[in-house]
């Protein structure tokens, strides 16, 4: 297992001190606001649950709309970020509800620009969401211009992934800084306001030392920094997984770039990333750490893929739409075949990903399947598996309140267990709305890749870009 797999899959899990055991139909906490599709004061977004649907559209519409009210109304009230965690239950072991996560609101602020260009939140009060977000990420803490992990809403001062993980986390900070750079491309044309708002995100992205993070030099990005432990965390990020942004915004940045050297002999192992593995006859093209026959969780088809649009994208190693594609249908056809048995897994029930489980916390995937179904997986993946999304979308929500509740559905559920939890993290919640975007219109795709520094990160790290 190489090192930077295990800590993504574990990493969570060092922060749940206790198992959240909910039995069967427990947590049916079905909160909502009142019917309108306005924006109130309050900063609200109606999300009333309607027993059926005129129209695929516009059920997308509302699972989208419900989906990003956790960024939204649940958000941290200071900061306007994304909490780590959100538990209808109230019962937080760590006493960290007002925790604010540094990736989850990259795909979170992904979701407001939707719920501003679909008209669910009105612009100028998402313009209003988007000046205190910025202005607390200016005065938080950070490190060579690179936040943590995680940080304190109320104070913007960091909150300790671990012991030595107190520093600088370069790979949830491009997931932040990614869709920093879709709201920069969205207002930087719009009323004096929202220029100026689109210059202080740029002020914040060009203070980004991406090249500090190679470590003194070395042909590699590494994870973390601490002031007090260095490069004691000592992960490289070395490909395939979640992390492929991280190279390409390194690649892009227009004041502490790095060479192309770092991506191919880094990340790509100096081509020791390509793989021959094909489960279920689909070829991954690339070798995921640590799943290397199987695929690993889904969220690698997710996280660097908010804005980076793979469609047509390819370099040396692999077209990166076969990549994300074929991940997804893999583990779509690992849970038709279902070959441990589990309750519940179909044609319309599947999608293993990182989420809560039934003993605490779980990066699920084919080789590690504990009979829970992360909703996340199937609808975070509706661009490349759009029939198969939306008979699972359709599905979950047959389900009705035992995995629903205010922002949409639970994290996870297993019905082999009879088991399921009325909470929420981040990481998973917020990118159904983007994602589902990315499928309709492609805007977030677009915004990301009409940046063009990212343009210039892309070919000089050697990709190329078919005509879609």
């Amino acid at each position: 297992m190489y090192k930077h797999f295990i800590y993504n899959t574990t990493k969570l899990a060092l922060s749940i001190a206790a198992a959240f055991l909910v039995t069967a139909c427990g947590g049916n906490d079905t909160t909502t606001a009142s019917i309108d599709n306005t924006t109130t004061e309050r900063d609200t977004i109606a999300t009333a649950r309607p027993a059926s649907f005129a129209s695929d559209d516009e059920m997308l519409d509302y699972i989208q709309r419900v989906h990003l009210n956790y960024m939204w109304e649940g958000a941290e009230s200071h900061s306007g970020l994304a909490r780590e965690r959100l538990h209808l239950d109230g019962n937080y072991p760590e006493n960290d509800q007002d925790v604010v996560t540094t990736g989850g609101s990259g795909f979170g602020i992904a979701g407001l620009l939707v719920g501003i260009d679909r008209g669910f939140i009105a612009r100028d009060k998402g313009v209003e969401r988007f000046e205190r977000i910025v202005n607390f990420l200016a005065n938080a803490d950070r490190f060579h211009g690179v936040w943590p992990h995680w940080l304190y809403g109320p104070t913007g001062k960091v909150k300790p992934f671990g012991q030595k993980d107190n520093g600088g986390d370069l790979v949830e900070s491009s997931f932040l800084m990614q869709s920093l750079l879709c709201v920069r491309q969205y207002f930087a044309d719009g009323s004096d306001r929202e220029q100026r708002l689109a210059a202080n995100i740029d002020t914040l992205w060009r203070a980004m030392e991406f090249d500090w993070y190679r470590n003194g030099g070395q042909d590699v990005l590494y994870w973390h920094w601490s002031p007090d432990y260095g490069w004691e965390m000592n992960f490289p990020l070395e490909g395939y997984n979640e992390c492929l942004i991280t190279y390409i915004l390194a690649a892009a940045s227009p004041t502490h770039s790095i060479p192309a050297e770092c991506y191919h002999k880094g990340w790509a192992r100096s081509g020791g990333i390509t793989s021959d593995a094909a489960p279920y006859n689909h070829p991954l093209r690339l070798k995921h750490n640590g799943a290397e026959a199987t695929g690993g969780p889904l969220f690698w088809a997710h996280y660097s893929w908010i804005g980076l649009d793979p469609r047509g994208l390819s370099d040396q190693y692999a077209d990166y739409w076969d990549v994300v594609r074929n991940h997804a249908l893999s583990d779509y056809d690992y849970c038709v075949a279902n070959p441990k048995h589990y309750k519940g897994y179909s044609k319309d029930c599947w999608g293993l990903t990182a989420s809560y489980s039934i003993d605490g916390y779980s990066a699920h995937a084919p080789n590690n399947d504990l009979g829970v179904i992360t909703p996340t997986a199937a609808l975070s993946s509706f661009p490349y598996t759009p029939t198969e999304s939306m008979a699972a979308l359709k599905y979950f929500y047959s389900k009705g309140d035992w995995i629903w509740g205010k922002y949409g559905f639970y994290d996870a559920f297993s019905e082999q267990s009879s088991w399921t939890v009325p909470r929420y993290l981040a990481i998973d919640q917020c990118t159904i709305t983007p994602m589902i975007e990315n499928y309709r219109t492609g805007l977030l795709w677009k915004l990301f890749m009409s940046c063009p520094e990212v343009q210039q990160g892309l070919q000089k790290l050697g990709f190329t870009i078919a005509n879609k």
